[in-house]
Parts: structure tokens; C-alpha cells; sequence
């Protein structure tokens, strides 16, 4: 038997108890979303228990107990008897625009675990999970999960780093936004150039629905939304063609770059977002990576295995593969126009 080095077994255990710590704080964060605590103490504290139970609508001793476990975490202040929110905290937990703002993340994690019986089967056969057959509202997770990233850099980053495509959006482009989801990348665009027109796809029907529903709420009369794959769906002539952090997770995204090529004017351009990460799994051994590769496997990975060629390039790709893959279809100039901690930002033309 290996002798055990006692500091290192230390050490592990002192990294899987706070990793456990963590886990089980899902609920918590959740619940604190779910009734509101989080925004309700931000604007009353610092407060007492039994005053922030009150404001709520909640039981004072759950109330007490689940501050507890916040402060404990590190997610809530406490001092001199009193719970509040430093602006730290709130910018994480309370503040739905915030660029750290990180509840999203805590919806899919527990939709992931939700998930696991059916990727732990998948691990046996090799078979995928379809997104429409994935646990939960995984839809509504990730939609949440990416929000802050596109509020705070789309417009404002994103789209300027492209080579002139925001002259064309305020002249007036036609926009097709692949992958779409819930509406929301559409949506914003949409939103800061009402000369050009938008249209949504997305190859799950109840999120095209969600995203018609959203985009109805806004009044916006310069998109539409509608069901289509990214090998194939209709319209030609795209100025601007956009995938937020979804050429990963598509089974044939090699005819994916193909159709998008085609779909394009020969000045086009195709604006690829994807999660950060190194070429090499050593270039991702770090807390995005690890985030990263766990959703890869319970979500990215048997969605991708569930479609045609099931390439499953995986949420850690890196810039390298992705740029064959979008070299594949027709593309001859790649190149990464902007990045934030989490997503890499690739011009293609």
C-alpha cells in the first residue's frame, strides 16, 4: 500500500469539504432567489432576523437558520446581531444586470444534478441526452446563467470589436441569430438598432416560444423567432450571423459553419461566442475550467452525442479547434476580437 502523505490527504479534504460546502449551499442560493431574501435585504439592512423575516413573508426560524448558513458561506454580512449585504454580495446575489451576478449558475447546477441519471446511463452506452430531454428547466438555467455576460458586453464589446458591423447595424442589417434560445442575445440587439432586422433560431420549440413571448413583452416590431437547425435554416443574405456559446454544443457544427457560409453576403460576418479556454487541458485547470468541464459532461457533451455526427466538441474546445471547425465551412480569416473571463469573442468572414 502507498504510504499517504498526511499534509496532502489534509489538503484534499480540506478542498472537497469546501467543495461540499458549496454544493450544498444550491438549494439555499436558490431559495434566497426564489422569496426574494437577497433583494429584500439589500434594500432593509442590516436587519435582524426576526425583521428580515418579516419583510419577507417568511418564518422567522427558517429565516434564522438559512442566514446562518449564508453567513457561513461568505454570501451574507453579519455584525453586531445584524444581517445586510456588503456591496460585494449584492452585486453578486441581488443585482439581476450585474456582470458577476451569478444566481444562473446556481439554476443549472442543480439542473444538473437533476440530470444525472440520465447522463450516468448515457456514460454506458455512449448515447446522448437531447436538450429537449434534459432535466428540469436546464433551458431556463443556462438562459439565466449567460444573461449578466450579454447585458453588460454584447453591445457595449462584443459587437464594436467586430470589423465594421456596427455601421451596418445602425444602417440597417439583416441579422440572423443561431442557437438563440430564450431570445435574450436577440433581443438586446434587437433593442440598440431598430434599423436592422433580427431573426431568432433555434431548433427547440419551447424556447423559440419563450423568446416570441419575451421579445411580444418588449414591443419589438424588428425580429421574429423561429424554429430552425443551424445545418439548415431559412433566410439568405445575412449581413451579421451570431452563435452565442452554442457551435459547442451542436452535433455537425462543421455543416453548421457550411450552411452559415452560404447564408451569409460574401461581405458578411459570423460572430462565434464561446466559453473561454485553453487549447490544452492543462491551460484549464483552473476554476472557469473546472465550472466548464463538469457542465460539458452532464450538459454540452450528451447534447451534442444526441444530434447527427455527434461531434461533441465539448465547453473547453479552445480557440484552435473551434477556429477548424469554422475554417471548415468556407471561412478563411478567424480571429479572436475580444474575451472576458468566461467567453471568447471570434470574428469570422
Amino acid at each position: 500500500m502507498t504510504e499517504l502523505n498526511e499534509g496532502a490527504l489534509n489538503e484534499l479534504v480540506g478542498r472537497v469539504l469546501g467543495d461540499l460546502g458549496g454544493a450544498v449551499s444550491v438549494p439555499l442560493v436558490r431559495i434566497g432567489d426564489a422569496l426574494d431574501l437577497y433583494k429584500t435585504l439589500k434594500e432593509i439592512g442590516p436587519a435582524t432576523s426576526e425583521k428580515l423575516a418579516d419583510a419577507a413573508g417568511c418564518s422567522p426560524r427558517y429565516m434564522r437558520e438559512w442566514l446562518s448558513a449564508q453567513v457561513a458561506s461568505g454570501y451574507v454580512h453579519y455584525a453586531e446581531g445584524r444581517f445586510s449585504l456588503t456591496a460585494e454580495q449584492a452585486f453578486v446575489f441581488a443585482e439581476p444586470d450585474s456582470p458577476a451576478n451569478l444566481i444562473g449558475a446556481f439554476d443549472t447546477a442543480a439542473a444538473m444534478v437533476e440530470n444525472q441519471p440520465k447522463v450516468q446511463s448515457a456514460f454506458k452506452t455512449g448515447r446522448g441526452v437531447a436538450w429537449s430531454e434534459q432535466a428540469g428547466c436546464m433551458f431556463c438555467a443556462v438562459a439565466r446563467l449567460f444573461r449578466p455576460g450579454y447585458v453588460n458586453a454584447l453591445v457595449q464589446d462584443w459587437l464594436p470589436a467586430m470589423d465594421g458591423v456596427v455601421d451596418k447595424l445602425r444602417a440597417g442589417a439583416n441579422v440572423a441569430d443561431v442557437g438563440c434560445g430564450h431570445g435574450l442575445s436577440t433581443i438586446l440587439m434587437a433593442q440598440a438598432f431598430p434599423n436592422s432586422q433580427f431573426t431568432g433560431y433555434d431548433f427547440h420549440a419551447g424556447s423559440i416560444a419563450a423568446a416570441t413571448a419575451h421579445a411580444r413583452s418588449h414591443g419589438l416590431m424588428n425580429l421574429n423567432f423561429e424554429v430552425g437547425r443551424a445545418q439548415n435554416f431559412g433566410g439568405r443574405d445575412f449581413d451579421l450571423i451570431t452563435c452565442f456559446d452554442c457551435l459547442h454544443d451542436m452535433g455537425d457544427p462543421q455543416a453548421a459553419a457550411t450552411h452559415i457560409r452560404k447564408a451569409l453576403k460574401a461581405d458578411g460576418t459570423w460572430m462565434v461566442v464561446e466559453p473561454m479556454a485553453g487549447d490544452k487541458l492543462e491551460d484549464n485547470i483552473n476554476p472557469i475550467g473546472r465550472l466548464y468541464y463538469s457542465a460539458s459532461t452532464m450538459i454540452c457533451v450528451p447534447t451534442s452525442l444526441a444530434q447527427e455526427t455527434g461531434l461533441a466538441l465539448g465547453a473547453q474546445a479552445g480557440e484552435k479547434r473551434l477556429a477548424e471547425v469554422i475554417r471548415s465551412g468556407g471561412f478563411t480569416h478567424v480571429r479572436r476580437a475580444a474575451a472576458t473571463p468566461l467567453n471568447m469573442v471570434l470574428e469570422a468572414t
